[in-house]
């Protein structure tokens, strides 16, 4: 993390130098809405790789962006913290929206940004019957779903949404802990599935809706429960998914995200989509972060041993940490404990 002291006059200089180059502060404009990689900002910008590469290097090195590998993959991705990130964060302000130059940008990322999800949708649809299936490559979904049994606990809470429901399976595993629940998902084929599976189980008080998980169609602080589980490998930007979540819960209610630990799996990203191998702990927790909520507890789940193929599984569980104010309300004793 950078200072956050005031700059020098010459550290001021060098970061105005860094951004003073249209090029470049069309690329801190991209970047302020997520990571990308070299490819996707050349497809937006139309501009060489080699090209955009000099000038992310030059911003890199006045400390504007920051480069991560992840595989094969090089993701690219805004400073956040420090006064650097505050100067540039006014320079866009700055910037007019209706500027030539930064909407055709704006229209490009977002063609860019739906293939991506053209290609998840067609992967989701072509793969729903086998979707659980896929998930033996990680470690027993039994160990994952007993640890997420005990981090929520026995105690009833009102709502629970389950974000990228899949097969609804997380509205089955804590159906005796809730009074309501919705399931969200793009994929149509996947909510025939959830739809069959809650009706095969007798689960009447949960039900699943098509939608973006990037913009949900509920109303904000409505849910004691947010899972997000094993959904965010699937975003090149996961970010966005975790502060909409937040952005559901009541004070004090929690988000119990799943997904896989950081692996080297390559093949993953051509067989099944994903866009990301995984995470750490410290990436997912400062996203937590970012998005106000405090992280509670992390776990890793390995895989058993001499199982070559399978992966390690980790669960965050995070808070909204605002108080709550009417203690006698029943949405305020459903299990936040």
């Amino acid at each position: 993390m950078l200072s956050l002291s005031p700059l020098t006059l010459e550290e001021c200089v060098e970061v105005l130098k860094a951004a003073g180059e249209p090029t470049r502060l069309r690329l801190i404009a991209l970047l302020s809405h997520g990571d990308l990689t070299v490819s996707e900002m050349t497809e937006v910008l139309g501009q060489s790789q080699p090209r955009i590469s000099r000038h992310l290097k030059l911003l890199g090195e006045a400390g504007l962006v920051e480069r991560y590998q992840e595989g094969a993959w090089a993701y690219f991705r805004l400073t956040r913290d420090g006064v650097r990130a505050k100067l540039m964060q006014k320079a866009l302000d700055a910037t007019s929206s209706s500027d030539a130059h930064l909407a055709r940008d704006s229209e490009r990322l977002a063609s860019v940004k739906q293939a991506r999800a053209s290609r998840a949708e067609a992967y989701f649809s072509a793969n729903a019957e086998s979707w659980n299936d896929l998930r033996s490559l990680h470690v027993a979904d039994e160990k994952v779903e007993a640890e997420i049994l005990k981090l929520i606990g026995r105690t009833p809470f009102d709502g629970l949404l389950d974000l990228g429901t899949g097969t609804g399976r997380m509205l089955e595993l804590l159906a005796d802990r809730y009074r309501r629940a919705i399931g969200i998902d793009s994929s149509r084929s996947m909510l025939a599935i959830a739809r069959a599976q809650l009706d095969d189980a007798g689960i009447t008080h949960a039900s699943v809706r098509q939608g973006d998980i990037l913009n949900l169609p509920l109303e904000r602080e409505s849910f004691d429960v947010v899972t997000i589980h094993q959904v965010l490998h699937f975003l090149h930007d996961p970010l966005p998914a975790i502060t909409e979540a937040a952005r559901m819960l009541r004070p004090g209610g929690r988000i119990v995200l799943v997904d896989f630990a950081a692996h080297d799996h390559e093949e993953l990203r051509s067989d099944h989509a994903h866009a990301r191998l995984g995470f750490s702990q410290g990436q997912v927790a400062e996203w937590l972060e970012q998005a106000g909520l405090t992280v509670e507890k992390i776990v890793d789940l390995p895989p058993d041993s001499g199982a070559t193929r399978a992966l390690t599984v980790t669960i965050w569980l995070a808070r909204d940490p605002r108080l709550l104010i009417a203690a006698d309300t029943p949405s305020s004793s459903t299990g936040i404990a």
